[in-house]
C-alpha cells in the first residue's frame, strides 16, 4: 500500500489524518510529521500512526500533503526536495501558494495538486476544491480526489478559480459563524435565555442547510415558501434589504478572493 505523510499536523493536518482513519486506512501507511514534541506523542498514541522527521517523511512517502503555513512551506520544500523523486504526488493545502510557485521549489517535473479545504472537514462535512498543476496525471489527480474525500465533499477545478473559492467556501464558514452569532445575539435582545436562543438559530441553520442540499430546490423558492404576504418573514427581509445586506456580503467575498489574489503574488 501507498504511504501518505502528512507535513504539519495542525487543526488541518489531523483533520485530514482523522479522516483517512475513519475512511479505511491503515495507520501503518500514514506518517506524520510535527515540531512539537509533546502534540507529535500525543497524536501518535491517539491515531496509532508513526511520526518522522521531514527528511524520513519524504524518504518513506508516495504522496507528500504539505499542511504547514504558508510562510513556512519554502523552508520545508528546501528541506526535503532532494527526497522527492518520480512518482510522488505533492498535495499542498497552504493557502495563497500557486502550483507554479511550489513547482519552481521542487524538482522539475513534480506532481503537485493545490487543495482549498475548509475547516468543516472536521466533522466529514468539509468542502475541498482542488486544481492539478502542469506535470499532475489524471492519476495522480485522483489519488488527492480520493484522499480529501474523506472528510467531505471535493471538486476539481481550473487553478484561476481558487481565489473565488477561498472567498466562498474557504472562508465561507466564518460568515455563516457571524450571522448565527447576530441571529443569537438577536434572540438575547428579544428576551430569550441565551442558551434557548442558540439552540434554536444552531438547529434552523441545521435544518435550512440540510433542505438546500436534500430537496435541490433554489433558494429563493424556499424563501418565499417561508414568506407570507404581509407577514413577519417579509417585514424581517425588508430590513436586510434597506440595509443592503445582500450587498455587503457580495462585496464581502470580493474582498476576500481579491486578498487571496494578493497573498498568491507575494503582495501580502
Amino acid at each position: 500500500m501507498a504511504t501518505t505523510a502528512i507535513f504539519g499536523a495542525g487543526v488541518m493536518g489531523e483533520t485530514l489524518l482523522s479522516g483517512l482513519l475513519r475512511a479505511g486506512r491503515d495507520a501503518a501507511d500514514i506518517v506524520i510529521t510535527e515540531r512539537n514534541p509533546q502534540r507529535a506523542g500525543a497524536l501518535a498514541e491517539r491515531y496509532g500512526v508513526r511520526v518522522l522527521g521531514n527528511v524520513e517523511a519524504a524518504q518513506a512517502a508516495d504522496t507528500l500533503v504539505l499542511v504547514v503555513k504558508p510562510q513556512d512551506m519554502a523552508g520545508l520544500v528546501e528541506e526535503i526536495r532532494d527526497h522527492i523523486v518520480p512518482g510522488n504526488t505533492v498535495v499542498s493545502l497552504a493557502a495563497g501558494i500557486t502550483t507554479e510557485r511550489l513547482e519552481s521549489l521542487l524538482p522539475e517535473g513534480s506532481s503537485v495538486v493545490r487543495v482549498m479545504p475548509n475547516t468543516p472537514a472536521r466533522v466529514d462535512q468539509g468542502m475541498s476544491a482542488i486544481a492539478p498543476g502542469r506535470h499532475c496525471t489524471e492519476e495522480h489527480l485522483d489519488e488527492a480526489e480520493q484522499m480529501l474525500s474523506s472528510c467531505g465533499k471535493v471538486i476539481r477545478l481550473e487553478e484561476k478559480h481558487l481565489d473565488a473559492v477561498t472567498a466562498i467556501s474557504g472562508s465561507g464558514p466564518a460568515y455563516i459563524f457571524y450571522v448565527v452569532e447576530a441571529m443569537i445575539e438577536a434572540g438575547v435582545v428579544l428576551g430569550l435565555p441565551r442558551a434557548t436562543s442558540t439552540e434554536l438559530v444552531v438547529q434552523t441553520l441545521y435544518g435550512a442547510a440540510t433542505m438546500l442540499r436534500e430537496t435541490a430546490t433554489h433558494p429563493t423558492v424556499l424563501r418565499e415558501e417561508v414568506s407570507s404576504p404581509g407577514g413577519t418573514t417579509v417585514a424581517a427581509l425588508r430590513q436586510l434589504d434597506d440595509h443592503k445586506v445582500r450587498a455587503a456580503f457580495i462585496t464581502a467575498m470580493e474582498a476576500a478572493a481579491a486578498r487571496s489574489r494578493e497573498l498568491a503574488s507575494g503582495q501580502g
